[in-house]
């Protein structure tokens, strides 16, 4: 008799065991769920950053001195997300200020990139760096793109 309850118990501890560990993925899954296309952007973002941007802005968004200006938390990056987009559609050529120092290489057109590549890395350059500033989206982007 010892033996056939032993044997329950066990069974019983297996079987609920089983369960809860069943649901407990799909909870997790439907969490996860929510936040991939946030951390697929930044993710995104940072690739295009390292292709396209970090030749001139530099691997930790400080720019070069006189030339190529930073991306830490200038009104530029944290400012207008429709202007942004349009200086990375259209380039940008005029000397700008930034804290007291002036800036004056040609920033060339990327409007090759897509939609989704520059709002992922506008998105990742506003919220690195320092920078804690809110998405940029593809309908921003298009937006931008099309002047309307």
């Amino acid at each position: 008799m010892k033996r056939f309850t032993l044997i329950c118990l066990t069974v019983l501890t297996a079987v609920t065991t089983y369960t809860t560990a069943q649901k407990s993925p799909a909870k997790k899954a439907t969490a996860a769920k929510a936040k991939p296309a946030a951390a697929s952007s930044l993710a995104n973002g940072k690739l295009v950053y390292t292709q396209n941007c970090l030749s001139c802005h530099q691997a930790d968004g400080g720019g070069v001195s006189n030339m190529n200006p930073p991306l830490i938390k200038t009104t530029y990056v944290l400012g207008d997300k429709i202007r942004l987009a349009k200086i990375v559609l259209n380039g940008f050529s005029e000397k700008v200020e930034i804290e007291g120092d002036i800036y004056s290489n040609i920033m060339p057109s990327l409007n090759y990139l897509s939609n989704q590549q520059i709002a992922d890395v506008l998105t990742y350059v506003r919220s690195n760096f320092g920078n804690k500033a809110s998405a940029v989206t593809v309908a921003e982007v298009a937006k931008a793109r099309t002047g309307k």
